[in-house]
């Protein structure tokens, strides 16, 4: 059943109750170009839902006594430089250790450039110190990027593999994989786009990062995962895993933090979860203690899956005896694709009219930002591009995806802290 528009990209629902059949529906395109229908078998990346499974095969190690949760991180990761960090660290977000994928921008990549695996991993080796006290949440994508790397060293093979003999293959989630390769082929893979005042264009940008994400799988697939998870669930005061790992506080209150997944714990609520978006793609999984599961994913920057399964968990709570079927129609009906431009960025003024008010640097990430004046404003230039800094208080200042605190006189700037959302407490001095 289609309840969409069929000449937009849509999205791949499925609510599952315990002890009955699952419904599923399916809207939009999972291709523009050839007009290919979203359907039961299409693939979409699912973000940050991955780190679920890569957590999961952590604690099978752990388990196998390949490594240790409360051991240092550092007993893997001989690079790696913050050496109070334990493994359990990593998976809660509690390592202090800065998302690489921030500093990209920092260390000269553009949007469009193609970085690895390994790029990010040395950002995230030249970290010398916590972003964050000890023992504070930080959502990082880099620890699941270092503990993918851990599961690659204690197994000797690629997590890929590990993950089809260990999870993939046994669950029969068949067309579920991680992509190691931005050329790499997917099978039934739809594209991800975004809607523009000039049409549609493509989302998705040249990397592949397995662990933290690049994870490709179907509804059909993530339900059978939650299924497994399920019969973990032995009490509904244990969460899945909760025997050997804590969930803790995380940046979502009142949602704790345990093994890749939040969770709510609230009488009434107890459900675990998590979001993924990443390049144009959406992905919400949902479970409930009672055993009900919902997943939605989307191939529309505008259409978040994590939106619509909300509105279909409502509908499900409020009235308890609504068919599943009916629930994922009224959901994919109000959830029409919203007007969601994108307007071409003006062009920074001309660099001849700025003032140099200095060229810094920051020993934890490599290459170099400039401070310019221009008339009353102050501009920091960063990959070629300029910002315009907007003053938010005394020697704060608001750009693009970033906090800046200076000296209250920017006649003389010697050094600046620079807080990205997950990459906090960074240091520039004046090269």
């Amino acid at each position: 059943m289609n309840a969409a528009r069929d000449d937009e990209p849509g999205l791949s629902l499925l609510v599952h109750r315990s002890g009955e059949d699952p419904s599923l529906l399916q809207t939009g395109l999972a291709s523009l170009e050839h007009g290919l229908p979203i359907g039961p078998d299409t693939t979409f990346n699912v973000g940050s839902v991955a780190k679920q499974i890569t957590a999961h095969l952590i604690l099978l190690a752990a388990h196998d006594d390949l490594l240790h949760l409360d051991q240092q991180a550092t007993d893997l990761l001989p690079r790696l430089k913050i050496s109070d960090a334990t493994v359990a660290d990593l998976i809660t977000h509690r390592s202090g250790i800065r998302n690489a994928e921030s500093l990209l921008s920092l260390a000269g990549f553009r949007e469009l450039d193609h970085y690895t695996a390994d790029d990010l991993r040395n950002l995230a080796y030249r970290q010398d110190q916590r972003a964050v006290p000890k023992g504070r949440f930080l959502y990082s994508n880099t620890n699941y990027l270092l503990l993918a790397e851990i599961l690659e060293t204690v197994h000797h093979t690629t997590l890929p593999n590990l993950a089809r003999h260990r999870v993939f293959g046994p669950l029969g989630m068949h067309s579920t994989r991680f992509k190691t390769d931005p050329r790499q082929v997917i099978p039934g893979a739809a594209s991800a786009y975004q809607a523009t005042h000039h049409g549609w264009r493509h989302a998705e940008v040249p990397v592949a990062l397995p662990g933290p994400g690049t994870l490709w799988t179907t509804v059909g697939d993530l339900d059978r995962w939650l299924t497994h998870l399920h019969q973990r669930w032995h009490h509904p005061h244990q969460l899945p895993w909760q025997e050997a790992i804590d969930y803790k506080p995380s940046d979502h209150e009142p949602y704790l933090y345990g093994p890749g997944l939040y969770a709510d714990t609230r009488p009434g609520r107890t459900a675990v979860f998590h979001y993924g978006h990443e390049q144009g793609f959406s992905a919400t999984v949902h479970m409930e203690a009672s055993g009900l599961r919902v997943t939605g994913l989307s191939n529309n920057a505008g259409l978040s899956a994590e939106r619509v399964t909300a509105a279909i968990l409502r509908d499900l709570h409020q009235q308890p005896t609504l068919a599943p079927k009916e629930a994922l129609v009224r959901a994919a009906a109000r959830e029409r694709t919203p007007s969601t431009d994108i307007r071409d960025q003006p062009a920074p003024n001309d660099r001849h009219q700025h003032t140099e008010l200095g060229t810094f640097t920051c020993d934890q990430v490599p290459g170099s930002l400039r401070i310019t004046r221009s008339a009353a404003a102050l501009h920091l230039w960063r990959r070629g591009t300029c910002d315009q800094l907007t003053p938010t208080g005394s020697g704060t200042y608001v750009g693009n995806g970033y906090t800046l605190t200076m000296p209250t006189n920017t006649d003389q700037v010697d050094h600046f802290t620079l807080d990205l959302d997950r990459a906090p407490g960074l240091t520039y001095s004046r090269q």
